[in-house]
Formats: structure tokens, sequence, C-alpha cells
């Protein structure tokens, strides 16, 4: 594998941004960021009215294009219809049969409209909550969108939540409506999604209505406050005019786990979140007009919101939705599908790359991938192994690979390797635009290249993170942690080429094929067993999830270890936060390594785990 990898020409002169031309509107980024964003919010998007200031700055608050008015669906639908993708495919989706269903833009506008003059019929309003927990169907985002069109908040819940992490999400963001389906599928088995959301939201005063789109005709029983999705859209205008949104009104809140136990609820608002999801999927991506993109994500997390609606949509490009897993049926099934739709861009996990390598390159080879023109990763750091087998196995070696680094709080790509850049495998790449990344000490001091410190970017970016859900405090941890700067909470390495390799997390969160969960979360799930006296977890490498939970368990005085206590334990996670969480090991321990002040020394059980030193152990109880 070489150190780094230089575009072929044909790349670069395909790309929209030259090595040259990323160098100046960088520096021109960093040098006048308000004249630079100004730029571009007027040129890319149409607003109803424009902004009074591009940038204020009130240590820790900012808003971005202050006073400015737009709605962010009349970028990503109307202003395509009165256009010339007015007919172009907005969305085909795909289940695990291969059944496809397609919408137009026009069409998608169509029944966005419906669906928010559905919403204003059960008495939503703009500034009201509406939670999703729905499968990847183009309903669901007909639905986002059909709240950004009336001003609604919406909060996506992936679908594969436990009912008790849905109700705490719905309960912090008092949700008025929540829409589900009676299924979704995975692996050829139905999932039942109305039975979680209906234990979710029993004896929940808050919610009104419980909307269900029931798939495929089935038989379904409604109960108290649940209605039929189709019924009452069907029987609405196809007409709605967008609310006009100022540009610092909320878009959504999405739920992410941190160190703490209880989820944080992550507050992106209209103006800065259109531009800066935008501009990144045109830019990054390098998107052309005829192209089929492909990004895998579930709009249940963050890439699903801004690389699967929201920014492909702004751009007008037309967009494949895959029900399911990506081995199921058959091994080669995302494989058969690049080939039978020509996909140009693919943008997926390093889990799932991990996972579809594993079954080997004879499920690769018989399908046509020249369509490929861009791959990118997103989720987590990708080895030089893996992002060499994906460069050569699936781009032919002709591709271009794109790493992207980047959070739930940051809304948008921030570092990236952009298609004519030169690209240096298993390193996430350069800042974007306006992005002024720094490693740093604990003390916030800047480190020499080469040396492992904590990531933090200088300035807001307009797709920032305004807040968190009823508690502020907890926004202002990012900004204060170190004073200043926003501490990202990566561990990182600069190399003397100005590319960034994220090395991992510095606090207790566990990134799981990509989704984070704190390790507080997770051991307060396991330590509600009755049998369970103390616990701690940390990250252990796996082959397919690049982590995976490891959980010591201290058990109650009368309780002995066995196979069914270790199994009742793994269900209880399940249970309390979904089965993405579910320990890959679970061990009885009879005591767990403490300072004299009762702290768990969790780096002693990581270092342990590794067969790394455990370093000084002057502090420990025992």
């Amino acid at each position: 594998m070489p150190d780094i990898f230089f575009p072929s020409d044909a790349i670069k002169n395909q790309a929209h941004i030259t090595e040259d031309e990323y160098n100046r509107l960088y520096a021109e980024s960093l040098g006048d960021p308000e004249a630079f964003w100004d730029r571009v919010a007027r040129t890319e998007l149409e607003w109803f009215s424009p902004w009074e200031m591009v940038l204020d700055w009130q240590y820790p608050q900012y808003k971005w294009f202050v006073g400015g008015k737009l709605n962010i669906t009349h970028n990503c639908l109307d202003r395509h219809v009165n256009g010339i993708n007015k007919y172009k495919k907005a969305f085909i989706h795909i289940d695990e049969e291969g059944v496809e269903t397609s919408v137009t833009y026009m069409e998608l506008l169509e029944r966005v409209n419906r669906c928010a003059n559905a919403l204003r019929s059960l008495g939503v309003a703009k500034g009201d909550r509406v939670v999703l927990y729905m499968p990847l169907v183009i309903e669901q985002v007909v639905v986002m969108l059909a709240c950004a069109r009336i001003g609604a908040v919406h909060s996506v819940v992936f679908a594969g939540l436990s009912d008790k992490a849905l109700r705490e999400r719905i309960v912090d963001s008092e949700a008025k409506v929540v829409i589900t389906a009676n299924w979704t599928k995975r692996r050829g088995k139905k999932i039942d999604l109305k039975g979680v959301v209906g234990r979710a939201t029993e004896g929940l005063d808050t919610v009104q209505s419980i909307v269900v789109l029931v798939r495929d005709g089935d038989a379904c029983e409604l109960h108290t406050k649940e209605v039929n999705f189709d019924d009452i859209v069907a029987k609405q205008s196809a007409v709605c005019v967008p609310v006009p949104m100022d540009s610092e009104d909320p878009l959504f809140v999405l739920y992410t786990s941190g160190s703490t136990g209880k989820p944080k609820g992550i507050v992106h608002t209209t103006g800065g979140y259109s531009v800066y999801t935008h501009y990144t999927t045109k830019i990054v991506f390098d998107l052309k007009d005829n192209d089929t993109y492909w990004c895998t994500a579930d709009p249940g997390w963050i890439t699903g919101h801004s690389y699967v609606v929201y920014g492909p949509l702004s751009i007008g490009a037309t967009s494949l939705l895959v029900e399911g897993a990506p081995d199921y049926p058959k091994p080669d099934r995302w494989w058969e599908i690049i080939a039978k739709y020509h996909v140009n861009i693919f943008y997926t996990s390093p889990t799932a790359i991990r996972l579809l390598r594993k079954h080997g390159e004879q499920y690769v080879s018989p399908h046509d991938l020249s369509s490929l023109r861009v791959l990118g990763t997103v989720g987590e750091p990708i080895s030089e192994e893996v992002w060499g087998w994906f460069y050569e196995r699936i781009g032919k070696g002709r591709c271009v690979l794109i790493d992207t680094w980047w959070q739930t709080e940051t809304g948008g790509h921030m570092i990236v390797s952009l298609p004519s850049l030169p690209q240096k495998p298993g390193i996430a790449g350069r800042p974007f635009f306006g992005i002024e990344a720094d490693v740093v000490d604990v003390q916030g001091t800047r480190l020499r290249d080469g040396e492992k410190g904590l990531l933090v970017i200088r300035k807001p970016w307009p797709s920032a993170l305004r807040t968190c859900w009823n508690d502020e405090e907890r926004f202002e941890q990012y900004w204060s942690e170190i004073k200043g700067v926003y501490c990202a909470g990566d561990l990182a390495i600069r190399d003397s080429d100005g590319y960034i390799k994220i090395i991992g997390r510095s606090d207790d969160v566990i990134n799981i094929s990509g989704h984070r969960i704190g390790t507080a979360e997770a051991e307060s799930a396991i330590g509600t067993h009755p049998a369970v006296a103390e616990v701690a977890v940390i990250a252990k490498s796996h082959e397919i999830k690049g982590q995976a939970i490891k959980a010591f368990v201290v058990l109650k005085s009368g309780h002995s270890e066995s196979d069914q206590l270790r199994n009742e334990i793994k269900l209880q996670v399940k249970s309390e936060i979904g089965s993405y969480a579910v320990p890959e090991e679970v061990v009885f321990v009879p005591t767990l390594p403490k300072t004299r002040s009762g702290k768990i020394m969790r780096r002693v059980l990581r270092a342990q785990e590794s067969g790394e030193d455990v370093g000084d152990l002057s502090t420990i109880e025992d």
C-alpha cells in the first residue's frame, strides 16, 4: 500500500475543485470566513429574505445568517420542480426482495405537501416536535420534509433502538406526534415497530397522535391515538406553501450518546445547516447532474440526515434508498445493486466494508462496477488494509476514495480528502473550507506535527450544533473543555502536509459500527439487572464492527456466574438500549480496579485487554 495516493488525471479533470483551487479557497475561507460563507449562501441557495449579519459570534454562542429567511424544503424540492429536474427521480427505494419503488421531484413535493397538511390536521404547528421511528422507506423522507415544510422540529430515532430508549427521547423532546410503521424487515424477518412505539408511549399524555404506515396492505389493528398514515395523507391537499423560517429556527433534534448516561439532543438550525450540507455534498462528492448517488446510512443517524436526505436533495441528485442488510439474501447484494443501477458515488461505513470483505472477492468479481467514480467512508477511522481492499477490489484502482471525519454535532463534513487532492490511506484528510482544525494538548497548546493530541476546531462553522435540547450546560461543555475552542472528543495526529489522522475517542465513548455509545449508558443498562452489583465496560477490537463492548461485572451476594446469567445481562442491554449495544463479552470478576476515592480505573481494564503496560497504579485502592 503506498503512503500517498495521487488521483489520476482523469479524476482531477472531472473534479469541481482542483488542488490549487482548494488551497486558494481554503486560505480565503480562513482569512475572511464571513465573506466566504456569504458568497456560498447567496450563490448556492434561494432565500426568501436576506440576512443582516453573516456571523454573530458571542462566545460560546453563535448565529449564522442572522435575520435571513428560507425553508430548506424549498431548496430541496420547489426550486427543482420549478426548473429542469421536475421529472428527475429523487429516490429509488429497493427492499430486501429487490422490489423497486421510485419518486420524482414533482411527486415527492406533492407527497410532502399532503403529509405536511396531514400533520397540521393533527394539530402540529411550527416549533412542535415530531418523533419518527420508521423503516428506511421513501415515507420516512416524506415525513422529515413535511415537518420542515411547516416548521415542526423532527427527531428521528433509529428503528433498532429499544422501547425504553425511544421513550426517553420522546419524553425529553416532548413530542406531540410519533410516526412509525407496522414493521421493517431485516434478513427476511419482519420486526414489529408499532409494538415498540406502543410500549414507548404508554401513559405519555404529551403524545397526542401515533401515525402508522401500514405496509403491503397488511392487517393492522389500530388502537387509541393511532391513525393510518395513508388514510390521513390521501385526503389532504397537494398544495402547502413552505413556512418562511428564520435562519436560526430549529430544524431537528437528533440524540447521540455521550460519556454520561443520558443521550444528548443535538439541535441543528435551518440556515447554516442548509448552506453547509448543500455545499459539502456538492464539493466532497463532486456530484454531477447525471450521477446516481448511494449513501448506505439510515436517517436515524446524522449521516442519513445530511447525506441521504437534505444534502443530496438540495443538490438535485438521484439517490438510492436500500432497505435491509448488506449481505442478505446474498453476500453480493450491494455489488449487484451498484451494477444494476449504475451507481457513480458510493458512500458507506468501514464496518460494512469489513463485513463484505470477509465474504470474499468471489462475490465481487462477477459484477460490473465500472460505473463507480467516487467512493467514500464515514462513521469511524478506516484502516490502511481495509482502505486498500475498498480501493483495489471495489474501485478497481481507478476511483477516488474519500474519507470523511465529522460528528452529529458538526452537522456536516469537517475533515475530508477531496476528489482532486492526494489521498493517504487511513488518514481522514485536510479540513474543509472554513474549518480551522488543530491538534493540541489539554491546555490548548498547539502540538508539533506527528504528536498525538486532542482534535479541536477554533471557530464556529455554519452547521455547528446550536445547543443541546433542554441542556444548555452540556452544549457549553463543547466550548469550555478547552477554553475558546470546540473540543471534538477525538484524539488525532497532524502530519507535515496538514493531513489529520483520527486515532479514536478521548472520552468514554465506544464506536460500534459507527454508532456511538457512552460507557455510562451501557453500564447503566447492565446495572439494572438485579444480580449486578457493579459494572465497568470498555471497548475491545472487533473484526467487523471495529469496536465492541466488553463488560466486567461484579455480582451481588447470593448470585453465581453462569451462561444463563450472562445471556440475561445481554438481553437486558438489548431491552434497555438496542441490539447494537449488546456486549460481545461479559466477564464476571470479584472486584473492579478503583482509585482510593472510588473511581473505576477503566484505563487499567483497557490496558489489560490490549496487553499494554497498566501504568501508574499508585492511586489504586487494592
